[in-house]
């Protein structure tokens, strides 16, 4: 069942990407001759340095997404490696990760097998409430394996058992086992909400609180695992195009074992100072041009993401925001011999985090960041989405508002998101649902509303959990955000 619908989405993908070529291409003409950067290379050497570190930007942005997130526990919170940090109500505008989601609730493991060796993370068993979409990703977020009732344990619980690079010896039985390329990564489990009262978050939050995180040397007597609360924390990760990206990127490179699909990057990223066993330490004018091709990177990017992701749909912007070659090849782990689509990867990763090896199963995403008249959504502005009724999902639907810069929640909102689980969202008679985008509620709209930020523009996330075919099969549409006239 599975395969066949992550092969129904790719072949919508694909088609709906021959459908929309001409106008990403007319879109990415314009773009294309947009820079911040003037950098002005004195020699051929700082040229080479500069190109490389661009590369070295749109190669790394998913281990440099990960790491962010990392350093943020560490230094914010009390939580630590091979531990669980969560957040005890769903997240806010605190939680500036990447288009997270506010109509979950939200636990993370951030694995390190280095020392610790083979790591067992025990996920309970659904109980017809609770339940997980969980993932398991690398450090360069890929994802192995996904978890909960659409993962490897089918809702039945599992202990899946995370093998270091190079284990060579067999695991015991009655684990979901994980050979992992990369000592570190993480888990994110989000746990399903019924609804948003606080007997609902309650209970998610202790359904989480069922996981385990221990050695498989401890097996026999694992000690308690420990939960951190970061519901109260900035939690910071956006990319940050600067040194400091470079900065993260060394830590990747001198705690992780080089991929052999990757070790031409080893003298690329030489040249800009990250070499392993070495003290990356860039002196004044490398640091210059360390943070001229950052810009140039995120330029790039914006490049990417003004083209847009093909659309779900001929008729209207929404689109699944990973390229079809990305979605091919993550989810089969990198194995086909002709693609590595690095510059797909990391338009993704600059928006959002976590591979999903089943995308369509648990949840599938859709992104727009335009009206349906073409133009970007300004936080100034009232727009209108129509929901039509009955959205092909077995759990809730969403949509969430994010900054159109950072990627994260826009700061210091009262709420980001519409979502079918929050009770109080009023439907019209057909069952159908309007939700309204402004920086003020529309009269007698309060509960269908998510706020904006008059001074800058946003995103908009449309989540399905548990997505049904008459998404996929198209009968089922989701039409253009609308500007209010």
């Amino acid at each position: 069942m599975y395969k066949s619908i992550i092969f129904s989405l790719f072949v919508i993908i694909m088609i709906a990407c021959n459908q929309s070529s001409t106008e990403s291409k007319q879109t990415k003409g314009n773009a294309d001759t947009l820079t911040t950067t003037s950098f002005i290379p004195a020699n051929i050497k700082e040229q080479m340095m500069y190109q490389r570190a661009l590369q070295a930007v749109i190669w790394g942005m998913p281990a440099v997404n990960y790491d962010l997130m990392l350093q943020e526990m560490l230094t914010k919170t009390a939580g630590k490696q091979n531990e669980i940090v969560y957040w005890s109500r769903p997240v806010d505008w605190h939680n500036q990760t990447l288009t997270p989601n506010p109509d979950a609730i939200y636990f993370m493991i951030f694995f390190n097998t280095k020392d610790a060796g083979p790591l067992v993370i025990s996920v309970p068993p659904a109980d017809g409430v609770s339940s997980f979409a969980g993932n398991i990703d690398n450090v360069f977020q890929m994802p192995l394996e996904d978890a909960g009732p659409y993962g490897a344990d089918k809702g039945a619980g599992g202990k899946y058992l995370i093998l270091p690079p190079g284990y060579q010896q067999k695991p015991p039985s009655g684990y979901i086992v994980l050979a992992a390329d990369t000592y570190e990564g993480y888990a994110l489990l989000r746990s399903n909400l019924p609804s948003h009262n606080d007997a609902d978050v309650a209970k998610a939050v202790n359904y989480g609180k069922q996981l385990k995180v221990y050695p498989l040397s401890k097996a026999g007597n694992p000690s308690e695992t420990k939960f951190t609360d970061a519901s109260d924390v900035l939690y910071d990760a956006t990319i940050q195009y600067d040194v400091k990206f470079f900065r993260s990127l060394d830590r990747i490179v001198q705690s992780q074992p080089w991929l052999t699909r990757d070790k031409a990057m080893i003298d690329l990223l030489k040249t800009i100072g990250i070499e392993k066993g070495k003290q990356f330490n860039p002196d004044t004018k490398t640091n210059d041009i360390l943070n001229a091709a950052a810009k140039a990177a995120h330029d790039y990017i914006e490049v990417m993401y003004d083209a847009g992701f093909p659309p779900l749909n001929s008729d209207a912007h929404w689109a699944v925001p990973a390229m079809p070659e990305l979605v091919k090849a993550g989810s089969s782990g990198y194995t086909e011999t002709d693609i590595y689509p690095v510059d797909a990867r990391s338009l993704t990763y600059a928006i959002g985090y976590v591979g999903i090896k089943r995308l369509g199963t648990a949840q599938i995403y859709l992104i727009a960041g335009k009206d349906k008249d073409g133009n970007a959504l300004s936080g100034a502005e009232i727009y209108r989405l129509h929901v039509p009724a009955n959205v092909p999902t077995k759990q809730y639907w969403s949509a969430t508002v994010y900054d159109r810069q950072t990627h994260a929640l826009i700061k210091n909102l009262s709420r980001a998101s519409c979502a079918s689980n929050d009770k109080t969202v009023q439907k019209n008679t057909d069952g159908s649902v309007d939700v309204y985008f402004a920086p003020q509620s529309p009269a007698g709209k309060q509960s269908n509303w998510v706020p904006t930020d008059p001074k800058g523009q946003f995103e908009v996330l449309f989540r399905l959990y548990g997505p049904e075919k008459a998404l996929f099969e198209k009968t089922w549409k989701l039409g253009d955000i609308e500007k209010e006239k």
